[in-house]
């Protein structure tokens, strides 16, 4: 699936991995924006966490749906735009330490046509994080792409 496809033919996709994302640093820079001692405060955290340091906020990471299925979803049917239209089954499982890196690895999970050029498109996301086993978080993600 690497060439741009018409939106339409979108759908003969459901069900499989429509790709793997590049990886994101998330370091010192990125984990912060919630005021809370584990994402900011590198000294307590070494010596309180039981991370061993300062980690990523969840939603921080989970923002990253957003860019990754620009790059590896939107990039491939080119629609004329996309509208985030919810999420579901979001899991938090394991926390993204500073200075890791991180990954999307994206399902179509499903296509609903809306009509007039609208698709409600579901993707499965699992947020790997280099060198570790369990993801970051898992979650179903919807929006809706118009032709």
């Amino acid at each position: 699936m690497a060439e741009i496809m018409p939106l339409s033919e979108l759908g003969k996709h459901v069900g499989e991995e429509m790709g793997v994302s590049s990886w994101i640093t998330l370091d010192q820079a990125r984990c912060t924006g919630d005021h809370q001692w584990i994402h900011v405060d590198t000294e307590r955290a070494a010596r309180e966490s039981p991370f061993g340091g300062t980690i990523a906020h969840g939603f921080l990471t989970l923002a990253l749906i957003a860019p990754t299925t620009f790059e590896v979803v939107v990039s491939r049917v080119a629609p004329k735009s996309v509208v985030n239209y919810g999420l579901e089954k979001v899991r938090f499982h394991a926390p993204v330490r500073s200075g890791k890196r991180v990954r999307n690895r994206i399902r179509l999970a499903a296509l609903e046509d809306r009509g007039n050029g609208r698709y409600l498109i579901t993707t499965d996301n699992t947020i790997e994080i280099e060198g570790e086993i369990r993801p970051a978080l898992q979650a179903s993600a919807l929006a809706i792409f118009m032709a």
